[in-house]
């Protein structure tokens, strides 16, 4: 039996000024974070061996760095918008950064009371349990990574003085890792996903290349960029070439 309560039209809940007020203060804590975090960067830069105009340059790479899957994030945050409400949207993804993630929260706490999200079934009472299991499912990351991060470091205190150059060797190791476990899960989806990644990894090599033999650091802080951009322009291609996903 479906089990449903209150109006289909939701929206208007979840554009309360509570839920407002909510959002702007967890986005308000993200910024101070950040703010925090830059100016304990520039404060101990030399005593990492950093002078002020690398700092300086690492934020800008940094930046530059961040467009791409900035401007992913914002076009799910709109596709979502509907759905959702824009509080919930503004924190969910703005903050955890994962929708499908977060879709995949609210279709199964939707599921448990009959729901499906999106149409006339997605009632207050559904739109409140969804929200409540996408803040849950948040919730646990955040706590992982209060629990663990101590952990860790006091694991790599331990690792540095037995050997230190591992310290210098496994953060560069994990986050090769990282971005090659998310590369090597899109490859076999569809040709078109292979012709992004290698034009992409083309670009990359050249953008180093140049800024290497040229001497020109700045084309190593927009090379992640450039190699983006040149891989959304590579994949539109070969999409409408008809290297699209197979149908099934």
């Amino acid at each position: 039996m479906m089990l449903t309560s209150g109006s289909a039209d939701y929206i208007g809940l979840a554009n309360t000024p509570i839920l407002w007020i909510l959002a702007s203060a967890v986005m308000g804590v993200v910024v101070v974070q950040s703010l925090i975090y830059m100016s304990a960067v520039r404060k101990n830069a030399e005593s990492a061996g950093m002078s002020q105009q690398e700092v300086r340059a690492a934020f800008r790479a940094g930046g530059v760095a961040a467009i791409g899957p900035s401007l992913s994030v914002v076009l799910v945050a709109i596709a979502l918008l509907p759905l959702f409400g824009t509080p919930p949207v503004v924190v969910r993804v703005g903050l955890i950064g994962s929708a499908a993630t977060e879709v995949a929260s609210a279709s199964i706490a939707a599921g448990t009371m009959g729901a499906n999200l999106g149409d006339e079934t997605f009632t207050r009472g559904v739109f409140i349990v969804a929200l409540m299991a996408m803040s849950l499912s948040g919730a646990g990351w955040m706590i992982c990574t209060l629990v663990l991060t101590p952990i860790f470091k006091r694991s790599s205190h331990k690792l540095e003085k037995v050997n230190p150059a591992l310290m210098s060797i496994i953060p560069g190791a994990a986050l090769l890792a990282a971005f090659a476990a998310l590369t090597f899960r899109e490859l076999p989806k569809s040709p078109t996903h292979v012709v992004a990644v290698v034009a992409s990894a083309i670009t990359m090599t050249i953008c180093l290349f140049l800024a290497q033999r040229l001497k020109l650091p700045w084309l190593k802080e927009w090379g992640l960029g450039i190699s983006l951009l040149v891989g959304l322009v590579a994949a539109y291609f070969a999409h409408y070439a008809g290297l699209g996903v197979p149908e099934a």
